[in-house]
């Protein structure tokens, strides 16, 4: 006889279902071991069981998520699957369904690299538009890294040499084991919480494993946070770590990184030498260009000063005058020239000038000229003008 309530079976395995989805490391686990009983299915869908020395879990990868594959997988391999365990409510059985899958051992750091890289790039996090610039001339300079070791003395060496007045603090950080991120991550909030201008981040070479820590997401979040412009500074120019890609530069040494922080201040002075040179040799140009335009302005000035112009006007008057006498004295000239020619002129037509020749003049009572005998009639009088006077004349016709 049942004395409680009795459940379904798919009521047990839909409450177990629901504890496994809120459990939140269910959710994102990695779980390493070696594959077996791996099938590849028609669908896309991988099917495969990860077992150890203590245990066996099934795995199943679907097709839409074989992105994250790499490989291809085969029995017997090691690899660390990531994804998260979830119950098949219809068998009643969990098993691991599976998101990326990575090579464990020598491959395992390097796909974990790869991973991230791929999660954060999609993340925007690597974007350019994000890049902060690194300013020219600074003041202080944050360095975070060993405070023993090669690369925070060629940083401090290089950088007081290129400008002996830098301030250069150091925040003393873990760049290796367990607890590396963590102290990176601190180094970087404090010195950017201080107010540095700009921050080097960064160790000497190593192998992947001794630079893991600059791998690490948190790590990469507190550089990508930062306020102030961050200089990634690790290992050798062809170690690569997922801090170079997410800081607004990446230095291949951490010399490299204390050259491009740092100006050259005898570089500065020099350029501040030429400037000053270039400056006095503008203003020598600019003055002497202001003397001749000052000394063309005084030349305009003088030459249109009142006194200047009065002096020029009377000038130009006493010309004029002097053409305009001169116009007359022609004109006169020339009209007693003209004159004279027509006194001639008169003097040959003249009346007068006839009678000095020796002619005379004569008129009737009635004073017209007489040209013909015919106008004088026998017996009458006419008027004859000489030279000297006239006379009156009784006429008398030849023949009578």
């Amino acid at each position: 006889m049942v004395r409680g309530r009795a459940y379904s079976v798919g009521q047990v395995n839909t409450y177990i279902k629901n504890m496994f989805v809120q459990d939140f490391v269910l959710k994102r686990i990695y779980v390493k071991g070696e594959v077996s009983n791996c099938k590849y299915h028609p669908s896309g869908h991988i099917y495969f069981s990860l077992k150890d020395e203590t245990g066996n879990i099934a795995c199943v990868m679907f097709a839409g998520m074989r992105k994250g594959l790499a490989f291809r997988m085969e029995n017997g391999q090691q690899v660390v699957v990531l994804g998260s365990v979830d119950v098949y409510e219809r068998d009643g059985k969990y098993q691991l369904y599976a998101k990326e899958i990575i090579l464990d051992g020598a491959g395992l750091l390097h796909e974990k690299f790869e991973a991230l890289k791929r999660e954060l790039e999609e993340m925007g996090m690597f974007a350019p538009e994000y890049k902060q610039a690194i300013p020219k001339y600074i003041k202080k300079l944050g360095v975070v890294t060993a405070p023993s070791g090669a690369a925070v003395r060629d940083i401090m060496n290089i950088a007081r040499r290129r400008n002996p007045y830098l301030q250069i603090i150091l925040y003393p950080a873990l760049v290796q084991g367990e607890e590396a991120a963590d102290s990176i991550v601190s180094g970087i909030q404090a010195l950017d919480a201080y107010g540095v201008d700009t921050l080097i981040v960064g160790r000497g070479g190593g192998s992947m494993e001794d630079l893991w820590a600059f791998n690490e997401e948190k790590v990469a979040r507190a550089i990508f946070e930062c306020r102030t412009p961050v200089i990634s500074a690790v290992g050798h120019e062809t170690d690569v770590t997922i801090s170079d890609f997410v800081a607004d530069l990446r230095a291949p040494t951490p010399s490299a990184a204390a050259e491009l922080a740092v100006e050259d201040i005898r570089l500065v002075q020099e350029r501040l030498l030429q400037y000053r040179i270039c400056l006095s040799r503008r203003m020598e140009d600019r003055v002497a260009e202001r003397k001749n335009r000052l000394s063309a302005y005084r030349e305009k000035l003088a030459y249109l000063s009142p006194e200047s112009q009065i002096r020029e006007k009377r000038q130009r008057l006493a010309e004029r005058e002097e053409r305009l006498r001169a116009l007359m004295e022609q004109a006169i000239l020339h009209s007693r020239y003209d004159l004279a020619l027509r006194i001639e002129k008169l003097k040959g037509l003249s009346p007068l000038e006839k009678l000095n020749q020796g002619y005379a003049y004569v008129a009737d009572e009635e004073g017209r000229r007489v040209t013909s005998v015919s106008q004088m009639p026998a017996g009458g009088r006419v008027r004859i003008s000489v030279k000297d006077g006239s006379v009156t004349a009784l006429v008398e016709v030849d023949g009578e």
